[in-house]
């Protein structure tokens, strides 16, 4: 009861709440509860599910289902948030709260791949239309997803009104997921990002190659649906992105690793801040709300950085050996 009466409130008709829910949030949580939650629980008094059923609960499903620790610390906060409205309604006491002594690792395990600018260079001409080297829907998403660092769901909701190449600015009004328009991220998802020339002048150029042109128009739209809606993410990046990045070599064949548009973002932080941009810029650029985010999660040491990091550690360990002591020389 508790998990329909939830399911019907909190996630059906959004417009009545203080705070509404994206549509991809809505749809994840009704998947979860689905797959996971209703089967094991339906049969259950919720007043007496413990806290210790409800951890051993989550550890079998992470070892037989191979869940990821995000997903499975995704679980547990549904389950909370079930519990929390059944509190609010009245529907179970307010001592009732078993989640809340259940531990479990949510950290993400997800270990992006980092690509330096040569790289992303090399997969964005893989892109160009061949022989032409003319600019493609692809290779402006790639150049655009990496120079500004936009989610590949802001990018693919842009209009073409809403690049402003006088003002050089991007602005963010939407998103496209899972084949619908919702809002940004965050208060902070909704920031401008910066349009300087050389992005400017190749958005253009793909500008007036589409034959989808006009300012309320979607900059990457789906010729399938004839304009009506934008391309869909999930095809651009197994179709497009991962394949060119085999053939640009960036990718070995073969080579099983996650790649895609988000790839482009992580990297971008990460050479920023080894370049030494200020940290604030980064935040600001990627429009995180905390700085942490940028730099615990974001911001990933580079191998080679790391080596020439060592190098220069090396050097002035060893530097008074080439010169010898005072005593030696008198």
């Amino acid at each position: 009861m508790l998990a329909e009466k939830f399911t019907e409130r909190e996630l059906g008709d959004q417009k009545h709440l203080l705070r509404p829910r994206s549509h991809s949030t809505v749809a994840t949580y009704k998947m979860y509860l689905r797959l996971y939650v209703r089967p094991r629980w339906d049969a259950q008094v919720a007043t007496k599910i413990s806290h210790h059923a409800i951890q051993d609960w989550l550890q079998d499903l992470k070892r037989d289902h191979n869940l990821a620790n995000k997903t499975v610390g995704h679980l547990k906060g549904l389950m909370a948030q079930v519990y929390k409205f059944g509190r609010y309604y009245e529907l179970v006491p307010d001592s009732c709260d078993p989640c809340k002594k259940v531990r479990c690792e949510s950290s993400s395990e997800y270990e992006p791949r980092i690509i330096s600018p040569e790289e992303a260079y090399k997969v964005w001409c893989q892109l160009l239309k061949k022989p032409e080297g003319t600019a493609t829907a692809e290779s402006t998403l790639v150049l655009l997803v990496a120079a500004s660092g936009l989610r590949i769901s802001e990018a693919l909701g842009l209009k073409w009104s809403d690049i402003d190449p006088e003002a050089e600015l991007i602005r963010v009004r939407r998103s496209w997921t899972m084949d619908q328009l919702g809002k940004p991220k965050s208060k902070a998802s909704r920031a401008a990002v910066p349009c300087v020339g050389v992005l400017s002048a190749h958005l253009q150029a793909w500008r007036n190659q589409s034959q989808y042109a006009g300012d309320d128009d979607w900059v990457f739209a789906s010729s399938r649906n004839r304009g009506q809606t934008p391309r869909s993410g999930s095809t651009l990046v197994a179709d497009y992105l991962k394949a060119a990045a085999y053939r640009a070599g960036v990718l070995k064949e073969g080579e099983r690793v996650r790649f895609g548009a988000h790839t482009l973002r992580h990297s971008l932080a990460t050479f920023l801040i080894a370049k030494g941009s200020d940290v604030k810029t980064v935040q600001t650029l990627l429009r995180h709300a905390n700085p942490m985010t940028t730099l615990s999660i974001y911001a990933h040491g580079r191998s080679q950085d790391r080596s020439d990091a060592q190098e220069d550690m090396l050097t002035a360990f060893f530097a008074p050996a080439a010169k010898p002591p005072t005593d030696v020389l008198q």
